[in-house]
């Protein structure tokens, strides 16, 4: 369980999500741990990834934001290892680089920009583009057989003839008009209203 200052402050990232979507990348926590955030990837155009979705994890320590998040990819995409903590200058690997005033939005476009690089790391690797190609068209069948993603991301669960229809991800977090639970103003988006209601529930507890 994440301290006080943890967990709302990782409310106030979600809420912020919400109203402001990144463009590539939507996110979301578990709704029965504030701590465990899974966000996709939408793969870039004109890359090798272009099509793709690419799941991934973030695991935050009990005292974020003074400390940061370890990373995992579990979508295999020919960049990173999958299941294996991320060496980046804004995970668990490097403390000492962390600022926190970081967040979950600057941490998730620093995975983009690092996927999108060729620079070594630990738990990157290397394939070749063709074999990244063929990933990315993989993905969303192996997306499809996670219960996680098809809870979190019912909207990107697709068939390959869906391809070429696939939302675009700030779609995916599209807001419909916000209520009031908790006393705490909260948007609903379209991955669970689990999730909105476990962070009503942490709001009312807190």
């Amino acid at each position: 369980m994440g301290s006080r200052p943890c967990l709302l402050r990782l409310q106030k990232e979600y809420v912020r999500l919400g109203a402001d979507p990144l463009p590539d990348i939507a996110a979301h926590p578990r709704p029965q741990n504030m701590l465990e955030w899974h966000f996709v990837i939408k793969g870039p155009k004109d890359t090798p990834y272009a099509g793709g979705r690419y799941h991934g994890k973030l695991v935050f320590p009990a005292d974020y934001p003074y400390k940061p998040p370890a990373i995992m990819m579990l979508t295999p995409n020919g960049r990173f290892a999958t299941n294996t903590r991320l060496c980046l200058s804004m995970s668990d690997f490097h403390p000492e680089t962390w600022v926190p005033a970081w967040s979950v939005a600057s941490i998730l476009n620093g995975v983009l920009s690092f996927m999108l690089e060729a620079t070594p790391t630990v738990g990157s690797i290397e394939t070749s583009e063709a074999e990244r190609r063929r990933l990315a068209l993989a993905s969303h069948a192996f997306n499809r057989k996670s219960p996680i993603f098809c809870e979190l991301f019912p909207e990107l669960i697709m068939h390959p003839s869906e391809h070429d229809e696939a939302p675009e991800m700030d779609q995916v977090v599209e807001a419909s008009p916000a209520g009031h639970l908790g006393g705490m103003q909260l948007l609903m988006v379209g991955a669970s209203t689990l999730v909105i209601l476990a962070v009503a529930f942490l709001a009312q507890r807190l």
